[in-house]
Formats: C-alpha cells, structure tokens, sequence
C-alpha cells in the first residue's frame, strides 16, 4: 500500500470512493508481498499492482463491483488445474486480495496515518479480512506504540479483540512486517472464525554506509533505490558533503564508531539496519566493526578491502576481544562474487548480498538451480 498511498489520499481527501485490492496472504512463487496493492480511482483509472501483470484484470473488475455494492471481498488466485483459461498467476503461485472500498466514511482515520507516515512515525493498520459475521468483514483499527497521544483509533468489534490484535500488530509494527493474523471469533488466541491483515507502516529500514569515498555514493545511489533511509558518515569534512552524495538522506561528520555508537544509544539502529564499512583503514574501520559485530539485531556489517585487508582486519578484531561468534556476522570482502569492478557494480554486488542474506538467497544463476524462485525470510 505504501507504493500507491500517495494516489489514495487525494482521492480521499475529495471525499471520492476508491476500490483497494491488497494482497493478505501468498503461497508458493507469487510475484508480490503481503502489502501489495493495486487502486481502482473514481474515474476508472489502474493504479499499482498486486501480481505483476497476471491477475489485475481479475482483480480491476472485482474492484469495481465492490465499489457498487460497497461490500469488501475475499478473493484466492491460483493456478487452475481444471480450467486452462481460469485466472491465475503464470507462476504458479497463489495470493489472497483482499477487495474492499475506501473513502472518508469507511476508512475516517486514513488522514491520520496519513500524517504518520509522512513524518515517520510507526503506524500499523489492522483489517478484519474474514469473519463468521459477515458484518465485520471490512473493520479495521489504526495502532501506534503505546506511548503515542492516541494509540489505537477504532475497533474491529470487541474490547478483547481489540486488545489481542493490538498486541500482535504492535509486534509486527516493530519488525516492519506485514501478516495476516488468525482469531477466534471474538479475538481468541486459539480457534478459527476470524482473520485480521496488518500492514505495517514502519519508517524505513537505515543503511548506514561509512568512508565518504566514490564507491559511497554509489551504494548510497542503490540502497536509496531499494527504499532505505542512507546515512554516510566520515570524520573528514572535506569529503563528507551533501554535495558529493546526493542521493544520501544524509551526511555526518563524526568518527564512525562514536556515530554508530550514538544512534545505538538513541534507539535508530534495529534488526532492520545495514551497515556498509568502505573506508578500509584500520583507525576508522576497526573501532566501528567493535561496535557493530557486536550489536546482536543489526540485518548485515560488510566491509570492503582486500583478501590481506580482511585478514589483518580480523587479526585486530580478535586482539580487541571479538570471538568467532561475532566475526562470523562480518561480510568480508564485502559483496558477493559478480566480478564487479567499477564503483556502481560494486554497489550492485554489496546489494546483492544484502538482499541474498535477507530472503536466504544463495545467489546463484536461477537458470541453472531448480525448485522456487522466492525465498521465505
């Protein structure tokens, strides 16, 4: 949903009425995540995707005859055994959509998550999918951390299912995830009857790239195309300027081990985190790589240099106390093997592994392996 919000609202605010197909659940090689949308505006006009291509027809028609009858749907496509012209994905995967209409009457709140999601602020959306009661089917609530001034806007129909959807959206919220959850029919932990999709709106994951150096701005260039918050960060003013590295969020002057260790400190390093270390110089890289081996959630720690940099590197490492545990987390020579030369393959190499060790991807050529293309987390 985050991809087509930006289409939403407008629409919204008009107070017009819009048909929002979402994926809620997938199975086997589906093409798109849990959070997938694809938008049906008031003047008949596609927005997003929930498939890439194989099903939005499908999905553009059931739309529509939501909009008509204003009662969201369940719909399951998948490969048809029996029916060769049946929808489906080419794939052979299968995903759950869930239809619904959104305007000011039956989403009041979207202007509020809105705003959260504008100024960063982590904000969870849960929307009953299935119910016993068809009458339920459609109701959702807005969940923000407990400390937030309003932290839960709505009701899904009970204060115990509140209570239970709640909880688990806000653990969802902090792992950035978005799921489909399973409740008894009043919000039991145990038993069927009930389905709730939370789609989390958490600010985006950080890639923290050290050493402000032409290779930087390149990986900075691709994480920011992959939808994180870049930081480059050298203790060299000369170098680290807004200017040499458009495409960061933002550039710090400070030694990067104190960097790190202050954002630490103050709560914006989580499990989600990459960390980038480029400068391969021992007084800077060493004292950073303490620190962020031995944080216990960050997502990656690579780091670039020679095969004779990394072994004086863990040499060092070893004399400031880190075991075997610990530099088994670093990525080093950063990257994976793609014979990248210049900077921008390079960044295309060190993304690589990122998202290889994200989805347990082994990063081989998928012309020559067999069984699924995607990869469970």
């Amino acid at each position: 949903m985050r991809d087509v919000f930006h289409r939403l609202l407008p629409w919204w605010q008009a107070g017009e009425s819009c048909g929002v197909g979402t994926v809620i659940a997938t199975f086997q090689s589906a093409p798109r995540l849990p959070g997938a949308a694809m938008l049906v505006g008031p003047d008949g006009e596609a927005v997003g995707s929930v498939s890439g291509g194989c099903v939005e027809g499908a999905v553009y028609d059931l739309a529509q005859k939501v909009i008509d009858d204003r009662r969201p749907v369940l719909q399951r496509y998948g490969v048809s055994d029996d029916d060769a012209f049946a929808v489906g994905l080419t794939c052979g995967g299968i995903l759950d959509v869930f239809v619904e209409i959104v305007d000011r009457q039956t989403f009041p709140e979207l202007g509020d998550v809105a705003a959260d999601i504008g100024s960063g602020q982590p904000v969870a959306v849960a929307t009953v999918v299935a119910h016993d009661d068809a009458d339920r089917v459609g109701r959702r609530m807005v969940i923000r951390p407990t400390d937030h001034l309003e932290p839960v806007q709505g009701s899904i129909g009970s204060s115990r299912a509140d209570d239970a959807v709640a909880a688990d959206a806000r653990g969802l919220l902090a792992a950035g995830r978005n799921e489909t959850l399973h409740y008894g029919p009043d919000g039991q932990r145990r038993g069927e009857g009930m389905a709730v999709f939370v789609s989390s709106y958490a600010p985006k994951p950080r890639m923290l790239v050290f050493g402000a150096i032409d290779f930087a701005a390149a990986v900075a260039r691709v994480g920011s195309f992959l939808g994180y918050h870049v930081t480059v960060c050298d203790a060299r003013p000369v170098f680290a300027t807004a200017s040499r590295f458009p495409e960061a969020d933002e550039v710090v002057v400070s030694w990067p081990h104190k960097y790190l260790t202050d954002e630490v400190g103050a709560g914006r390093v989580d499990g989600r985190t990459v960390v980038c270390v480029l400068t391969h110089d021992p007084k800077f890289d060493v004292p950073l790589l303490e620190v962020a081996l031995r944080l216990p959630d960050v997502a990656y720690v690579g780091a670039m240099g020679s095969r004779r940099t990394h072994d004086d590197r863990v040499e060092r490492l070893r004399e400031a106390g880190l075991g075997d545990e610990e530099l088994t987390r670093l990525s080093s020579p950063i990257g994976l093997d793609l014979g990248a030369r210049t900077p921008e393959e390079t960044a295309v190499s060190i993304a690589a592994e990122i998202i290889a060790l994200r989805w347990g991807g082994r990063g081989d050529r998928l012309a020559g392996i067999s069984g699924p293309i995607h990869h469970d987390a």
